[in-house]
């Protein structure tokens, strides 16, 4: 365990220092039938993983639209980092919405769905309080510790989720749609969920 944790900050540090990051997500646009309505308490949501059959924790804010923060989970660097890991000859096709102050970019693979999400809270406290909640509701959560956190709060579940939480950011990439190992080299989708997180808090760094 302890190699496997060292191996996985050497390639989040990694990719913190030689991502680069533009501040726009590329041609990713937000949904225009955008809700500003209060949404309740706690919804179902059976497709993230490590919380089927869960109920959400409840959101601290409802933003009238997602931040470019968080459009960058669709954007040009995540893509060209999947195009990497898995020796893709283009970009995966992409869908993206936006609801409860959650925006959500779902990348299709061959093997599957590739989901990533980020909560938007009012404030860091907030969403740490999130954070916490869903940590609580994941099936088999493990935290993520030492340098491989990269100095934040984060844990991953054993069928293929990564959870960060950043400022007044959470965000859960979820590779459990996907195989245990994919791609010519094999990876993991814990190890896929990982990478893909480092690239996207690289961003977040450069541009905060």
């Amino acid at each position: 365990m302890k190699n496997r944790k060292s191996t996985l900050a050497a390639i989040g540090i990694t990719s913190l220092l030689l991502a680069g990051c533009a501040t726009t997500a590329g041609s990713v646009t937000a949904p225009s039938d955008v809700s500003t309505s209060a949404p309740p308490a706690a919804t179902s949501t059976p497709g993230h993983a490590g919380h089927h059959s869960q109920e959400r924790p409840s959101q601290g804010t409802t933003a009238a639209g997602p931040s470019a923060a968080a459009l960058m989970v669709c954007g040009d660097q995540p893509k060209e980092r999947l195009r990497s890991i898995l020796k893709l000859v283009s970009d995966p096709h992409t869908i993206n919405s936006w609801a409860d102050s959650t925006f959500t970019c779902t990348y299709h693979l061959a093997e599957g769905s590739l989901v990533i999400s980020v909560q938007e809270a009012a404030d860091k406290a907030s969403a740490l309080k999130y954070f916490d909640a869903m940590q609580a509701l994941a099936k088999g959560a493990t935290p993520i510790e030492g340098l491989a956190n990269l100095g934040f709060p984060a844990y991953e579940t054993a069928d293929g989720s990564a959870v960060f939480q950043k400022d007044s950011f959470v965000l859960h990439v979820d590779a459990s749609g996907l195989p245990a190992t994919l791609g010519p080299d094999s990876i993991t989708r814990n190890a896929l969920a990982y990478q893909l997180s480092t690239t996207i808090l690289a961003c977040w760094v450069e541009h905060p």
